[in-house]
């Protein structure tokens, strides 16, 4: 009779050797922590692992460490327990590996004018930082996102098609962000990881045509298309299942609240960007599934973070699949690749 086969443990070794080689690129190369700086980890239930393979990893550099458990209590947009706060306050530098983003609390802000850099992974799972897009070579990336700007610069006009139906033009309304690169080396400066896009404010009042969001939606895998017709800057319709109803219900939410003045501009077109990071795939975690290399994602709502006058506190997001971006005489994307080059 065959002898069973012995169960060694080494897929779950392997996981945990994955996640501190990738725990040790966040902490060398994207946040270059050094052997003088105080550090803390913040983390919850959920994502444990995750941040204990960050707690690993920065030990390894220095032994001015600390890690915080958040309570699994703790819901999206509160501000996390006061110890937390003021912790996070005289770091030098902060990882929060979250469930829950902290990007948009108090906390984090106070964190900020500290001059703490700040490292925030909402919804980081042992997937995404062992096999997903935090496994990318971040060195390079930035190489490579930088390298855009001569293409970039002085051209306004945008066109972005997909197989899917959609078919938007607008103009840029200030400078492309090339700095999402995943390398915060900088005091004060704050980073989403997994990191690895380009993207613009769309000029206010420009954007017209349809979008067709076919991969994800707020973070949430799609079971059929949903699509939004834009006219002069805002979304004037919607179709496609439940996401449909939500963006309808949070809109009106919003217009009952705003200042007259920007009733109208509830829906405007906020945000427009696409991936640069090879090692991303969507999969329903938001903010991997807006890096994913090739894909393009739209935002609706507040734009005011990017400089613009629609302040009108929510934002929703979602990805496209395998556009084509065109900025007047380049070529961006074609059909989900990025070409970046001249016609």
């Amino acid at each position: 009779m065959p002898e069973e086969p012995e169960i060694t443990g080494e897929s779950s070794d392997d996981l945990s050797e994955a996640m501190l080689t990738a725990a040790r690129s966040v902490v060398r190369t994207c946040m270059q922590i050094r052997p003088s700086e105080h550090v803390l980890v913040v983390t919850d239930p959920e994502t444990s692992e995750v941040g204990r393979a960050l707690y690993e990893a920065t030990a390894e550099v220095t032994d001015r460490i600390l890690l915080m458990m958040m309570p699994p209590s703790h819901k999206k947009g509160m501000e996390p327990p006061s110890p937390v706060a003021e912790l996070m306050r005289q770091q030098d530098v902060v990882l929060l590996a979250t469930k829950t983003s902290l990007t948009h609390t108090r906390a984090r802000r106070n964190a900020t004018r500290e001059n703490a850099r700040i490292a925030s992974m909402p919804g980081i799972t042992t997937e995404i930082l062992s096999m997903g897009g935090m496994t990318a070579d971040y060195g390079a990336m930035k190489k490579e996102i930088s390298g855009l700007n001569p293409l970039l610069r002085k051209r306004t006009s945008v066109v972005v098609r997909t197989p899917g139906g959609t078919d938007l033009s607008f103009r840029t309304g200030a400078r492309w962000v090339l700095e999402d690169s995943g390398i915060c080396n900088r005091p004060g400066q704050i980073t989403n990881l997994p990191a690895g896009k380009v993207f613009v404010l769309p000029k206010e009042g420009t954007a017209n045509g349809k979008v067709v969001i076919d991969g994800s939606w707020e973070g949430r895998m799609l079971e059929e298309p949903l699509t939004l017709l834009i006219e002069d800057g805002v979304v004037i319709g919607t179709s496609g299942g439940e996401e449909s109803e939500e963006i309808t219900r949070v809109m009106d939410e919003a217009r009952s609240r705003v200042r007259t003045s920007l009733i109208e501009r509830v829906g405007t077109i906020a945000e427009f960007g696409f991936g640069m990071n090879p090692r991303s795939h969507i999969s329903g975690n938001q903010l991997e599934d807006q890096v994913v290399r090739g894909s393009a994602y739209i935002a609706i709502g507040d734009n005011s973070a990017l400089g613009g006058t629609a302040s009108v506190g929510f934002q929703l997001r979602g990805v496209m699949s395998k556009p084509s971006v065109e900025l007047e005489d380049v070529d961006l994307v074609v059909d989900g690749k990025i070409t970046a080059r001249k016609r």
